[in-house]
Order: structure tokens, then C-alpha cells, then sequence
């Protein structure tokens, strides 16, 4: 019998564990499969971690990493890529809002051959019409720059086959990292399942406008070096608005009429050390990405594991 991994990521969600574990446990009883529950504790301050050793000593297919500090959900993710022994792997949040009862769904497309099953989100009850709004953004402009596209609307609940891990495991281990992305520009046969995603059961969402806007930067300077380019097409486009305005001033100039144009100046000048700001941020910001990836530190730190065979190996 094939093996699933469960990858699940959390952060604070003593509340949300106990009824995402109960869903968990009904699904896979649904359908034949030997299955391994992986659960990532990112540096919880509440009490997720005494919440996971309960379900450790319930249940033997429990499997627990727990970090020293929050290092973040992407390396959450990773950590349970890392460590997962399964043919296939699914990763998902415990809120609830990746629900325990698409799980089946995505076996059956894996069992058919595919080796990425992307979860889309057909509707969103936890941001409203602006987060809806700006996912569209993301996704619209994160497609134009780049060669891949990436399926819209699709999130951090997938399933990868062994083949896709060994890949993120070895050759994906930018400090900077955009799984969901990656795992959309590496090719191989996959699909997408859509699925409506309910409101959190207890908590609130760990991201806020200014930590998702950072997570679009980071994602789109992660997947493209497009950005780069804007210093490029400015000068240019504002070497050929100077030459048009200096041959109308020369114009004007040897036909007596001197041109007046304080407010056009002021603006002008504005408007180019505003492009010239953005570029240095863009490349502020792939500078960055050199910086982290130069000093080598590790992608996370494991306090402590539970369910592994040497629980001394994962570090």
C-alpha cells in the first residue's frame, strides 16, 4: 500500500487542532492508505505543542517537528518536505480552511498519475472583496512577467508526488522561497481541484495587508528577475520624453516664444526620482536575497521532534 505524508503547518492554533485532527482522522478512514500526519509547530506561543503531544500519545501515525523559534510558514513547509516519508505528500494549514475532506480527492488524481494536485479557491470568506481583489493582482501581474504561469487562486494546499519532494528537497533551497510558486514552474504533469475554503474555526489569520504584500514582493523577485528591468524601459522611456521636451524648448526658443513651465518642471523631476527610489528598492530588495543566501544560515531550527526513529537526526 502507498504512503501518504500529511504535512501541517502551525502557528498558534490550540483552538483550531483538536476539530482539524477529528475531520482528519474521518477522512482517511474513507479510503485505503497508509498514512503518516507530520504536524510543523512554527514557534507557537500558545499551547499547540501540548495540543500535539496529546494527539502524539493518541495516535501513533502523529509525527511532530517543533521549531526553536517562529522561522515562518514557508519553512514550516519545507521542514515537513524535508522529513516526510511518503509516496505522496499533501501540505496544509490546521485552521480548517484547507478542509480535511478534499483529501480523497486529491489521492484519487494522484493514483491517476498526476504528480501536482493544486487546491483553488473558488471563493474567499475570510478577506472580503479586497482580498479577493488583490489575489487577482498578484496573480495577473506575477503572470505577465513570467514565463510559467501560475494557476490563479491556488494556495499553500497541494499534493506532490515523491518525485516533486526529492526535487524541492535538493534543488529549491533558496532562503527566499515561494513554494507554491515553485511547485507550479517545475514542470511534470499536474492539475488543479477547486474547493471552497470556510471561515476559520477559532483564531484569526496570521497575515496581515503589510505581511501578504511583503510575501507578493518576495514571491514575484523569487520567480522573476523582470523587476530588474523596469530601470531599463524608465530610462529609456524618460530619455525619449527629454529629448521630445528639449527639441520643443529649442523650437519655442528660436521662435521667441520661451517656454514657462515651473509646474511641468516640478512635476517631472518628481515623477523621475520617484522611478528612481522604486528601482533602487527593487534592487534593494534582490540585494537582500544575495545577502541571505551568502550567509548560509540555516532555513529553520528543530527544538524538538516526536514519532521519528532518532529523534537526535532532525536538525
Amino acid at each position: 500500500m502507498q504512503k501518504l505524508s500529511i504535512i501541517v503547518s502551525v502557528y498558534n492554533e490550540e483552538d483550531s487542532l483538536l476539530p482539524f485532527y477529528t475531520q482528519l482522522e474521518q477522512e482517511l478512514k474513507t479510503f485505503p492508505v497508509d498514512a503518516e500526519i507530520l504536524f510543523v509547530n512554527d514557534g507557537s506561543s500558545d499551547n499547540s505543542l501540548a495540543v500535539l503531544h496529546q494527539l502524539r500519545e493518541r495516535d501513533s501515525r502523529v509525527r511532530i517537528i517543533s521549531f526553536s523559534r517562529n522561522f515562518g510558514h514557508e519553512a514550516a513547509m519545507l521542514a515537513g518536505i524535508d522529513h516526510c516519508n511518503g509516496d505522496a505528500a499533501i501540505c496544509m494549514d490546521a485552521d480548517l480552511q484547507h478542509p480535511p475532506t478534499c483529501i480523497h480527492a486529491m489521492w484519487k488524481k494522484y493514483l491517476e498519475g498526476f504528480e501536482i494536485i493544486n487546491m483553488v479557491r473558488t471563493d474567499r470568506n475570510d478577506g472580503g472583496w479586497f482580498r479577493s481583489i488583490t489575489s487577482r493582482f498578484f496573480y495577473s501581474i506575477t503572470n505577465k512577467i513570467m514565463r510559467a504561469q501560475l494557476e490563479p487562486n491556488a494556495s499553500d494546499f497541494f499534493l506532490i508526488s515523491r518525485k516533486v519532494v526529492h526535487i524541492l528537497k535538493n534543488h529549491y533551497r533558496e532562503r527566499t522561497r515561494f513554494i507554491r510558486g515553485f511547485i507550479q514552474i517545475i514542470g511534470y504533469q499536474r492539475t488543479a481541484i477547486p474547493f471552497s475554503a470556510p471561515k476559520r474555526v477559532a483564531g484569526k489569520s496570521k497575515y496581515s495587508f503589510f505581511k501578504l504584500l511583503s510575501l507578493s514582493f518576495s514571491a514575484i523577485s523569487t520567480l522573476s528577475k523582470a523587476p530588474l528591468k523596469l530601470g531599463l524601459w524608465s530610462g529609456l522611456i524618460s530619455g525619449l520624453l527629454s529629448f521630445i521636451v528639449a527639441i520643443y524648448s529649442l523650437i519655442m526658443w528660436f521662435i521667441d516664444k520661451p517656454v514657462s513651465g515651473y509646474t511641468t518642471l516640478v512635476i517631472l523631476i518628481s515623477a523621475l526620482f520617484c522611478i528612481n527610489f522604486i528601482v533602487i528598492g527593487i534592487i534593494g530588495e534582490y540585494i537582500g536575497h544575495l545577502f541571505d543566501e551568502a550567509k548560509g544560515r540555516p532555513h529553520y531550527l528543530i527544538e524538538e521532534t516526536k514519532g521519528f526513529q532518532d529523534e537526535n537526526d532532525k536538525e
